[in-house]
């Protein structure tokens, strides 16, 4: 399950290392879809067990073709593939250190995580929001949304992404330095213990 975490900086001034932040389980997808809705941000839970962890990508997709191809009806997308990055990546801190930073994308951002772990920050106003993502988890951020991605400390993700058009996923810098201000910090169940209830307010 996502891990939303809602930094609260002082008044007067932007987020800055050691502010207070509220760390945050909640467990259900309809919590946690209530959550990111008015950000604009979708939020779907699929199940794992169409196929073992070691399945190839083609054994994947084929998997789930019937999900793969209504989501590209509902978003308009032409293509999907699998994306699988570990430690083992060529280049991987280089691939990583392109969209660490702040920037935007001409085109829409889904992704369904097969296996590990990373967190999206979104600026979406005055307003930043990490959603660390795990398996199950299909995030949308929709084209144009400001924002950045890291990996978590085990360096791994697989996932299926879909596009309208590749060159579309291109980031376009903002060069704000908003992303220097938070740390890429994963609160994973490892980390935060027994599940907590609770009601966001954003």
């Amino acid at each position: 399950m996502a891990v939303l975490r809602f930094p609260q900086p002082p008044h007067g001034r932007g987020p800055v290392l050691g502010d207070p932040v509220e760390n945050l389980q909640v467990d259900s997808e309809a919590e946690i879809r209530a959550a990111l809705a008015p950000l604009g941000i979708d939020y779907e839970r699929w199940s794992l067990d169409r196929v073992p962890a070691d399945a190839n990508a083609d054994q994947v997709l084929a998997a789930y073709a019937d999900e793969i191809d209504e989501m590209k009806r509902r978003g308009g997308y032409v293509t999907a593939d699998v994306i699988d990055v570990n430690p083992a990546t060529p280049n991987l801190e280089a691939m990583l250190a392109r969209f660490d930073k702040e920037h935007t994308h001409d085109e829409d951002e889904v992704r369904f995580i097969l296996s590990g772990r990373g967190i999206f920050f979104l600026h979406i106003g005055d307003k930043v929001v990490s959603v660390e993502v795990g398996p199950g988890d299909v995030l949308r951020v929709p084209r144009g949304t400001t924002h950045w991605f890291t990996l978590c400390e085990d360096r791994r993700i697989r996932a299926i992404r879909w596009f309208q058009d590749t060159t579309g996923w291109t980031p376009h810098y903002t060069d704000s330095g908003v992303d220097k201000s938070y740390q890429p910090l994963c609160f994973g169940p490892a980390y935060l213990g027994p599940r907590l209830r609770t009601t966001i307010s954003v």
